[in-house]
């Protein structure tokens, strides 16, 4: 078997379940929050995208640590445009429109969110992926009282 198989080769298994922890936290708080105030999706996608788009991004980083050779081009960024493609279809399926209002935009974008979330923990960068939680934090609560009219009921 090669090296790196069962183990990390190019970080500290602390700092993958770091990292792996991070993009399980800081996304919940987000979901929490959609979840309490009953929007079309519940916590668990938030969890789940994150924890996903990090995996891809410690499995790119991983593969890089590993591979060499002229030939070889993992393109990390390709792998983070794939990711958050997929993601946007995912929110859209928590769009729907009703009358002249299109809901659960916000629900949509928070997933959105977390994925970005997830790949930021992935490559390490746990400051900016904690920065970015609060921030859509702090906009979903404080819009919460002017966003009444767009809420699934």
């Amino acid at each position: 078997m090669d090296t790196g198989t069962f183990s990390p080769i190019h970080i500290s298994w602390a700092e993958a379940l770091l990292r792996i922890g991070a993009s399980m936290l800081l996304p919940l708080l987000i979901g929490i929050d959609r979840f309490l105030r009953r929007k079309p999706i519940d916590f668990r996608p938030f969890v789940i995208v994150a924890l996903a788009a990090c995996s891809l991004a410690l499995t790119i980083m991983e593969l890089a640590a590993r591979t060499t050779g002229p030939d070889v081009d993992l393109g990390l960024s390709r792998v983070f445009a794939g990711v958050i493609t997929g993601i946007g279809f995912l929110g859209a399926g928590a769009m729907f429109r009703e009358e002249s209002y299109v809901k659960g935009a916000g629900s949509a974008a928070s997933i959105w969110a977390a994925g970005a979330i997830g790949l930021i923990c992935g490559v390490g960068l746990l400051w900016l992926a904690t920065l970015l939680a609060g921030c859509v934090l702090l906009v979903l609560v404080v819009s919460a009282p002017l966003t009444g009219k767009y809420d699934a009921d």
